[in-house]
Parts: structure tokens; C-alpha cells; sequence
């Protein structure tokens, strides 16, 4: 049997998994599980030798950092739709994420809480939460995308920053909805009067969470676990956890977790798919060059729209289900601040702007190594080195140096740590800005063309007919 035939006759499911074994040994899947083993192996380290020892201590590492780094990667991902291949500086990713949410709260609050919502079922939330982040991101766009660069990053960083404040007002706390306007239609109201409200700075409870469904496998009441029982499932699983010392909100955390890398793959997925899409094509034309692509006969406005709706959807969908799991939020909240924003950019120069795997890589290693990771050394440094009281200034830190006493300073450092890791992000950016501009995965090679036409199969033969100048095949 020729080659040919044998592969011709390749079950379906072979074929696959064959596809799948060449991914992940030599395709982008391969790479992004080598640095995840990294960060798996490294944080193994750490929890080992940190104050929670055991296996249950090194389970709850590891789904701690797991959890960060799926959040950092769906919103770098996000971003990477805009700046990566667009081309798009947006740098007012928090309030999108903040438009997001507080749809979903609005839409999923209980009617007679505090302050009210809608009371509409969780996918309702979500949906109308990535809708209101898209029409937001619409309605910035249409007269910001006139303007390039820096000018587009200060209209997007200044809607951010009115999201937030208008969410802080007390004027929203509570107010209603359709309360001026009065249409009716044989004696039937068209715009009822709905009672909403942001909470202020009181913040907004949301009893039904995308958490809900995660616990529901475990408890039979999994909006108060603590009135309620286990499910068969979570007595199953949660007690064989038990017997290796994790304990069981760890467990509930992880399962949401496995959620989360569910939806990074989803992004991963629909990045890959735009990008390889005309639709993707003309993306990156307009990144590269806008006017020609512009001359070609590509409305470009129509596509920077679009793409800017794409990614800010996807933005609110993120901020969902980062900030709503805890099932209450508020303004105040550093998910809402300009400095995430930073933090995703962050994410997305380490990675590389323009590489989905780049953004994966970059949000995982920017959650682990600079996010997580700080605060682990100061826990194990505080573990087996006593520093004593810390000086209360800097000044104090240092001046004990010229006598070779590291010791305050050393406990300033760990008392300090989520402080100075601002400093140990400008570090690392200015390595990156002189060492790597472009990022660990920037400006990769890419294909073209729809198909790959180095990868095409042999499909005349193992000697094919030569092409002739003009295009016909020659037999000579």
C-alpha cells in the first residue's frame, strides 16, 4: 500500500490525535506547557519551603498561581486583539472590565438588595455584561479611532478613569431607571420603572456568580455552602482531597480555575481564528500600514470599530470573571484602576504584541515571577531569617548599610514586598524596552497566504510536473 493510500485510510481519530502529538511537541502548545512546567516546578520549590508545608501547601501554590496567570492571559489575549494586531493603543482595559461587571451585577443583583438588580439568571449577566463592554467600546471608538497613538491611549485612559469616578458617585448608589419616560400602548407600560444602582463606594453584592455553577458540583446549597450539604461528588472528592491535608476551599478554587484555563483556551481559539481569518489579514495590513491598506479598498474605520468591540467584549467578559467570583465588588477595587492596565501591558511587552502565545506566555510568567512570586520569597526569607523590626522610611533602611548591617534593610524589603515590586516591574521593562523590544514571541514569522503552502501535500506523485513560465505544468 502506497503512502498515499495509507494515509487516505487514517481514521479520523488517529489522525488527530497525530496532529495533536506534533502540536504540542513542535507547535506553540509545546512551548507554552514547557513554561508552565517551569512556573509548576518553581512555585513547587517555594511551597516546600514557605510557612504551608505539604502536599496540601503545594496544591494551593500552584492553583494560586494557576488562577492568576488564566486571568492575566485572557486579558492580555484581549488586549493583543488591539494593540497586537490592530495596532490600537488602548490602555483603558480596566474600564471596559468595569463596564463588564457592572452590567453583570445590574442584571444579576437580587430586585429588593442594596442596592437592587434585575435578578436575571447568571448567562443573561454575562452576556449582557460582554454586550454593554462592546457598545461602550463602540461609542469610544467611533470618534477616538480618528485620532493615532498616544492621542487614542489618553482618550481610552480618561474613559477608564470616567467609568470609575461615575461608578463612585453617589448619584448612581441607587436611582431608577425609565423614571421620565411614560409610554404605554393600550394601557401597557412599554419602559417599566427598574430600580438599579452601583452601590457607590458601598460596592454591589452579586449572590449568583460565575463561582455558582463550580460549587453547585460540590454543595447542595452552593449559594451557602454553610447551610447545606455535599453533593455525592464533592463528599466523594472533597474528603479524598482531605486525606492528602488540601483543604477544601482549595479544592472549590481549583475546580474554578480549571474553568478559567477553559476560557483561555476559548480566547486562544477565536485569536487563532481571527488572525487567520481575511478579516485577521486586514488586521494586521492596518497595523503595518492603514493608508495602503486604506488604498486597497479596506474600510479601515469599519474594521477598527469592529475589532475595538471584538476585544472590549471579551475585556468585560474577563473582568467578569475575575472580579465577580468573589461575589462582591466595588469601585475601589485595583481590578478597576489604571494600574491594571499596566500591569496587562506589562504582561503583553513580555510575552510579545502580535503572538497569542506570546500573550499566554507573557500573562503567566508576569502572574508568576512578578506578581506571585515576590511575596512567596518574602514569606520563605521571613521563615528562616530573623531581620527583627523594620525602619518605618527607607532612609532608615539604608543608612545601616555603610556599617555592613543589611539587616534593616532586609526587613524593610520583606515588610515592603508588594510595594517594591513596582520597582521590580520598571526593572524588568527596562531590560526588556534595551534587550528585547519586541518581547519573547514579537514579530514572528508569519504565513500570508489563507493556507500554508509550504506544508502542502504531494498530491500528483512522488515526481510531480514542473511549472512551465506561464503557468501550465511541463512534462519534460
Amino acid at each position: 500500500m502506497s503512502g498515499a493510500d495509507a494515509t487516505d485510510g487514517e481514521r479520523p481519530g488517529t489522525a488527530f490525535r497525530g496532529r495533536l502529538a506534533e502540536e504540542i511537541r513542535e507547535g506553540d502548545a509545546g512551548l507554552i506547557a514547557l513554561v508552565v512546567l517551569g512556573i509548576y516546578g518553581l512555585f513547587t520549590v517555594f511551597a516546600i519551603l514557605g510557612p504551608s508545608e505539604g502536599v496540601g501547601g503545594v496544591v494551593a501554590a500552584l492553583q494560586g498561581v494557576t488562577f492568576w496567570a488564566a486571568l492575566y492571559a485572557m486579558l492580555v489575549l484581549a488586549l493583543n486583539l488591539h494593540w497586537g494586531y490592530t495596532g490600537l493603543f488602548n490602555i483603558g482595559v480596566a474600564g471596559f472590565m468595569a463596564v463588564g461587571v457592572y452590567t453583570f451585577a445590574a442584571l444579576t443583583a437580587p430586585t429588593g438588595g442594596s442596592p437592587p438588580g434585575l435578578g436575571l439568571p447568571l448567562w443573561v449577566g454575562v452576556v449582557g455584561g460582554m454586550a454593554m463592554a462592546a457598545v461602550a467600546g463602540a461609542v469610544v471608538s467611533l470618534p477616538a479611532l480618528r485620532l493615532r497613538a498616544d492621542y487614542l491611549a489618553i482618550v481610552t485612559v480618561a474613559f477608564s478613569e470616567i467609568v470609575r469616578l461615575s461608578f463612585l458617585s453617589t448619584t448612581m448608589q441607587e436611582f431608577t431607571l425609565f423614571a421620565t419616560l411614560d409610554f404605554e400602548i393600550g394601557g401597557v407600560e412599554i419602559l417599566p420603572d427598574l430600580a438599579l444602582g452601583t452601590g457607590a463606594g458601598r460596592g454591589i453584592n452579586m449572590p449568583i456568580n460565575p463561582t455558582i455553577p463550580v460549587k453547585a458540583l460540590f454543595y447542595t446549597n452552593p449559594g451557602n455552602p454553610a447551610s447545606g450539604g455535599r453533593t455525592v461528588f464533592g463528599e466523594a472528592v472533597l474528603s479524598a482531597f482531605a486525606t492528602i491535608g488540601v483543604r477544601e476551599t482549595v479544592v472549590v478554587s481549583l475546580a474554578y480555575t480549571f474553568v478559567l484555563i477553559g476560557f483561555v483556551a476559548l480566547f486562544y481559539w477565536l485569536l487563532r481564528r481571527i488572525g487567520n481569518s481575511p478579516f485577521g489579514r486586514v488586521l494586521k495590513a492596518i497595523r503595518e500600514d492603514e493608508l495602503v491598506a486604506n488604498s486597497l479598498g479596506k474600510d479601515t474605520r469599519r474594521f477598527k470599530v469592529t475589532v475595538f468591540m471584538v476585544g472590549c467584549a471579551l475585556m468585560g467578559l474577563g473582568g467578569i470573571l475575575w472580579e465577580t467570583q468573589r461575589g462582591f465588588t466595588d469601585p475601589t477595587s485595583t481590578t478597576f484602576r489604571p494600574i491594571q492596565t499596566f500591569y496587562i501591558f506589562i504582561a503583553l511587552i513580555i510575552g510579545g504584541a502580535g503572538s497569542n502565545t506570546g500573550s499566554v506566555i507573557g500573562g503567566a510568567l508576569f502572574a508568576a515571577l512578578l506578581f506571585q512570586g515576590p511575596l512567596y520569597v518574602s514569606r520563605i526569607f521571613s521563615k528562616f531569617i530573623a531581620t527583627g523590626d523594620a525602619p518605618g522610611t527607607f532612609g532608615g533602611a539604608v543608612a545601616p548599610i555603610a556599617s555592613l548591617n543589611l539587616s534593616p534593610f532586609l526587613a524593610y524589603t520583606l515588610q515592603n514586598i508588594s510595594t517594591l515590586r513596582f520597582v521590580l516591574v520598571g526593572v524588568v521593562l527596562i531590560v526588556l524596552m534595551h534587550r528585547r523590544p519586541t518581547g519573547l514571541l514579537g514579530h514572528r514569522k508569519e504565513v500570508a497566504s489563507s493556507i500554508d503552502l509550504s506544508k502542502r501535500g504531494d498530491r500528483t506523485g512522488s515526481n510531480p510536473p514542473r511549472t512551465a513560465a506561464d503557468g501550465g505544468g511541463r512534462d519534460d
